[in-house]
């Protein structure tokens, strides 16, 4: 068989083979003794038939080769091939848009941080380990924890070319997080959403960016296994090639004008690697927890699927793929994960996020089950771990389960967690600090008691103080986070908020600016009332700027009082002595060197802010 040079293709005539030949990998050319298409042949094939990358003009036209023409009179260009197997299934998160840290976690808001952490993406790790038990071929990028760039993502694409794509999408990133999906498509990903933004705007997203294919709303794990299985299932009972067709099947796509680097994702046939958006519609027809495009092209969101009953029934995530070197966290010598405890708080608060995620049925994971899990992370190198849950002390008599069994056992890892300051006491802190818990995080949000009510935070400022100092006691660091900006906050009940937290004992403070998101009570409450200010989602961004506008406190006042609150909490002699003795351990000495000037340098906008 005879190959032309790029020159010579470059100057011949691209046909390509008739689909019908039994050789359809290869491309016919013009050589002497073919006949070429008559005026009217190809000014119709001009017209209606282009390959994406012809020109109308310019490029003359060659018919399919006769069946009684000899071989010696045609030439052929071997069309590019699948270098290696696909990837079946890629869960991801996402690259940043800037290089900057982001923090992405399927069950909480996604923001930029400026405190240097870096968020341990274990809720991944948990999908991947449900679609391998299923038999596929699996990988977890955390492009985050990896400081994978673009280019780097790109590179990754090309390479593997999976078949199903899962990232995990956030308001504050959006247009970013979506980049990885026309990314999937030029190499024929089919391709999944999950997350706290998209699954309350699930129909807004996939009108937007149409190279999205599906949004999993909820719970991701047995959704994401369903799609799968339910399109793969379809496509076999439809005898669907893997492929698209490009144009007329009859005429050759300059594929080498294409703007990719990498034409091998292109079949044999002269199709692009993928899934015909029909096959996909008649497979989740009456799939439950997803939202996709309709063989009308309409978006179709179906029921919700129910949560999972039993946590235990899960695998083991894969803690392994992960870069969980590098995942840090402020006075934590060395690397830490999350461990899921548990799913949904019965706690009312307008501004959560679990009104879209887990909601008010609480589901635990057995004492045994969390305690696999930590020996395998201990296996591994871990020693510092993150009992990951809405609410880890919703239930006294699993905290207390939890807590002996380690005991007992005398795994020595120490953890941290999250509570309410109303659902835990005094005894039940120093049997935690006993069996490794070394830090708490509080959501304590305000000093004030008027603003905590309509809030329905369900707690007071009296129970807050006792709580904290009751922790501190025991001998658990004590991390506090406020909220600045909530329904009924004015320059008041903020200056109430900034006293409270230098009262409290508190290792850590982080001040966050009150964010509606979409999905949650405030949301509604705040579009009701005209208090949202906006021009795009990746304004909804707690750290920098609030898309909040009280007519009484404005978007530039509430940012003000949030870097102030910091300023005059932080540069104090107690909040000072901590950073300097977490700052003389080795470990954390750049870490945290790093998140000193990075504050100084964002509360630095406090001095010269309005409103003081």
């Amino acid at each position: 068989m005879q190959y032309q040079s790029s020159a010579q293709r470059e100057q011949g005539n691209l046909a390509a083979a008739d689909p019908a030949t039994p050789d359809a990998r290869s491309v016919l050319t013009h050589v002497g003794g073919r006949r070429h298409m008559t005026d009217h042949e190809t000014n119709a094939t001009n017209g209606k038939h282009l390959a994406p990358g012809d020109k109308k003009q310019g490029i003359k036209l060659v018919a399919p080769a006769r069946a009684d023409e000899r071989a010696g009179e045609i030439k052929f260009v071997e069309m590019p091939r699948e270098k290696q197997p696909r990837l079946d299934v890629l869960v991801l998160n996402p690259p940043s848009p800037d290089g900057d840290l982001f923090l992405r976690d399927i069950a909480r808001v996604g923001r930029r941080t400026r405190d240097g952490i870096i968020w341990p993406q274990t809720a991944l790790a948990q999908i991947g380990a449900v679609v391998k038990e299923a038999g596929y071929s699996v990988d977890v990028v955390d492009a985050i924890g990896l400081g994978m760039t673009w280019e780097e993502f790109e590179r990754y694409m090309y390479r593997h070319k999976p078949r199903y794509m899962i990232i995990h999408a956030t308001a504050p990133t959006l247009t970013n997080d979506m980049r990885t999906t026309f990314l999937g498509k030029s190499v024929g990903t089919i391709t999944m959403a999950i997350g706290t933004h998209v699954t309350p705007m699930s129909r807004e997203t996939l009108e937007s960016y149409p190279t999205l294919d599906i949004v999993v709303r909820g719970e991701p794990e047995m959704t994401i296994l369903d799609v799968i299985q339910t399109i793969d299932r379809q496509v076999e009972l439809e005898k669907a090639t893997d492929t698209v067709p490009v144009g007329n099947p009859d005429l050759t796509a300059p594929w080498r004008k294409l703007p990719f680097p990498d034409a091998s994702y292109l079949t044999t046939r002269g199709r692009f690697l993928g899934v015909y958006p029909q096959v996909i519609a008649r497979a989740l027809r009456e799939t439950r927890g997803v939202a996709f495009r309709n063989e009308h092209g309409e978006v179709q969101i179906n029921p919700d699927r129910p949560f999972i009953e039993n946590l235990d029934s899960l695998p083991l995530p894969l803690h392994h793929m992960l870069p969980w070197k590098k995942y840090k966290v402020p006075i934590v010598g060395g690397p830490y994960t999350f461990v899921l405890t548990s799913r949904g708080c019965p706690a009312g608060c307008r501004y959560c996020i679990k009104h879209v995620t887990y909601q008010a049925s609480v589901r635990h994971r057995s004492p045994q089950h969390v305690l696999e899990e930590m020996y395998m992370l201990k296996e591994m190198g871990m020693h510092h771990i993150h009992f990951e849950a809405d609410l880890f002390t919703v239930k006294k008599e699993f905290v207390y389960d939890l807590c002996n069994a380690i005991i007992k056992d005398g795994i020595k890892l120490q953890w941290s967690c999250n509570s309410r300051v109303d659902f835990v006491d005094e005894e039940e802190l120093a049997l935690m600090k006993k069996a490794g818990c070394f830090m708490i995080a509080w959501g304590l949000e305000s000093g004030s008691e008027a603003v905590l009510k309509r809030a329905r935070k369900g707690t007071t400022v009296k129970r807050i103080e006792e709580t904290i100092h009751a922790s501190r006691k025991v001998g658990i660091k004590n991390w506090g986070y406020f909220i600045i900006g909530l329904p009924g906050e004015t320059v008041e009940t903020i200056q109430q908020t900034i006293a409270l937290s230098k009262r409290l004992p508190l290792d850590i403070a982080l001040f966050h600016i009150a964010t509606p998101y979409p999905g949650t009570p405030f949301y509604y409450e705040a579009v009701e009332n005209g208090w949202i200010q906006m021009d795009r989602w990746e304004d909804y961004d707690m750290y920098n700027h609030t898309v909040l506008n009280y007519p009484h406190l404005s978007s530039k006042d509430l940012e003000y009082w949030a870097k102030r609150a910091a300023r005059e909490w932080s540069l104090r002699p107690g909040p000072i002595m901590t950073f300097l003795k977490a700052a003389s351990n080795r470990e954390t000495l750049g870490h945290l060197w790093k998140i000193g000037t990075n504050h100084i340098r964002w509360m630095s906008g406090s001095l010269t802010g309005s409103g003081a």
